[in-house]
């Protein structure tokens, strides 16, 4: 049976508009219509472009009328992390006390996907400051994960309202950012695909800013085609961001339905597995089983270090550099700051500057350590997640559920996450794939494999269709 369009993949959307099966305004229309009516629910949007989004998609129909499409993504509705910047509306770091700031540019990311004819519906929830994975937020509220919509799940973090959206078919795609697995967490609560590029992949200019050593940029959608079509529009040198200048060519969309045969895939451990519950590893073996059968060799190969300890590093580096960007306002007592953000941030006001080039240093020696470690090796699976989302009320905000993710943005990996299965609860579970720096058309190409086998992504929550 198809899916209405709202739950198509966007490279489905794209041919329906192509074709003329289907208009922009209808495209916008539609989920505008789903948007009023599910997200007084869902809380996935801060800010809703209705207007501006109708208008754009009136002259996205004329366009085509003329021949004229714009680019890659013409048509296509997109949600923005409220900390992504869109000059001229408003933008809070998913932080209550800077409601009514108003941003002064546009980020880069968003002319790169306007330019190409990518429609903006609105601005989507964020955990304060970009710091958190459960994706709660304590004075803007927590979204609410649609697979379950009785009982209050969490969404993953920080890329909250990203997740919600595109998994409860408020929109085709949204952009999170991921310091430690904030693109990729909401992903796997969501039933989501989601890449998180090397840094340096995707300009972070026009990006409000929690650790500018370890922010990334990343999209969030349907299957590992539409990240990737993200993706090769997002990419490329920007000159407002020296990082993504002069990195080595990369293109994601060559061999991404070549098969996996061949390839060798590195699998945890089962000591490096023991955080993750029973419905994790299920699904993480049968996604081993799934990668053997078409061909790929499994070798049991885990992290030279614990993922305690890069997530510790990780901690030091992104609380000392987000003090930094946000001392004004975490020093102020009486700000509508949640206390778990507060909690979190503080470490790093008093992170001494031996403790913080230290750590810099020791990120260095760990990726040349793990790149000869990693020898031979395509990419590591992991679990994304050590659990499926568990109710709000059961959250405890000093465990984080980024056990799996935040060593990727430490060793400078680029990482993949995609809906393996589910558990008997009926809530997704998602496989992270970790490649090498600078290699995304590698780990597209393995995830495109392993989505076809196992159509995972084809799933959409109950009492939304």
């Amino acid at each position: 049976m198809t899916q209405p369009i709202v739950f198509q993949p966007l490279h489905c959307q794209l041919t329906a508009l192509a074709q003329g099966d289907c208009s922009a305004r209808d495209l916008i229309g539609a989920y505008l219509d789903r948007i009023d009516r599910f997200d007084p629910h869902l809380n996935a949007f801060v800010t809703v472009f209705k207007e501006q989004a109708l208008h754009a998609a009136e002259n996205s129909d004329r366009q085509r009328s003329a021949g004229k499409p714009l680019g890659a993504l013409h048509g296509i509705p997109f949600g923005l992390k409220d900390i992504i910047e869109v000059q001229g509306q408003p933008a809070a770091w998913g932080c209550r006390a800077l409601d009514g700031r108003v941003s002064p540019v546009s980020a880069t990311v968003v002319d790169r996907l306007t330019s190409e004819g990518a429609i903006i519906l609105g601005k989507t929830q964020s955990v304060e400051f970009a710091l958190g994975g459960w994706g709660t937020n304590q004075h803007c509220g927590t979204p609410w994960n649609p697979w379950d919509l009785k009982t209050h799940r969490v969404p993953g973090g920080s890329s909250s309202g990203s997740g919600v959206a595109v998994a409860a078919g408020l929109t085709s795609a949204a952009l999170g950012t991921d310091t430690g697995g904030s693109v990729r967490l909401p992903s796997a609560f969501c039933g989501l695909t989601g890449l998180k590029p090397t840094f340096g992949r995707v300009s972070n200019h026009g990006v409000m800013p929690l650790s500018h050593s370890l922010d990334t940029v990343g999209p969030m959608a349907r299957c590992v085609q539409d990240v990737a079509l993200i993706y090769q529009v997002l990419r490329g040198p920007d000159s407002k961001d020296r990082a993504t200048l002069y990195l080595p060519a990369d293109e994601p969309m060559a061999g991404i339905r070549d098969g996996i045969k061949g390839m060798r895939l590195a699998a945890l451990p089962d000591q490096q597995r023991k955080e993750s519950t029973e419905p994790v590893n299920l699904a993480y073996e049968r996604a081993l089983e799934c990668a053997g059968r078409l061909g790929a060799e499994i070798v049991i190969r885990g992290l030279p270090h614990s993922f305690e300890t890069y997530r510790n590093l990780s901690s030091v580096i992104a609380s000392a550099e987000g003090y930094a960007h946000t001392q004004e306002l975490i020093d102020q007592q009486d700000l509508p700051i949640g206390d778990a953000t507060r909690a979190r941030m503080l470490p790093g006001k008093t992170c001494s500057a031996k403790d913080y080039l230290d750590a810099m240093n020791q990120i260095e020696r760990w990726r040349t350590e793990y790149e000869e470690h990693m020898r031979g090796i395509d990419a590591l699976l992991t679990p994304t997640a050590m659990v499926p989302a568990i109710p709000v009320e059961e959250v405890d905000e000093k465990i984080l559920p980024a056990y799996y993710t935040r060593a990727t943005n430490v060793l400078g990996l680029c990482a993949l996450a995609l809906p393996i299965g589910q558990s008997g609860e009926g809530l997704p579970v998602s496989l992270c794939l970790h490649g090498h720096s600078f290699t995304e058309s590698t780990i597209l190409r393995i995830g495109s494999a392993l989505e076809h086998a196992l159509g995972e992504n084809n799933r959409i929550p109950a009492g939304l269709e």
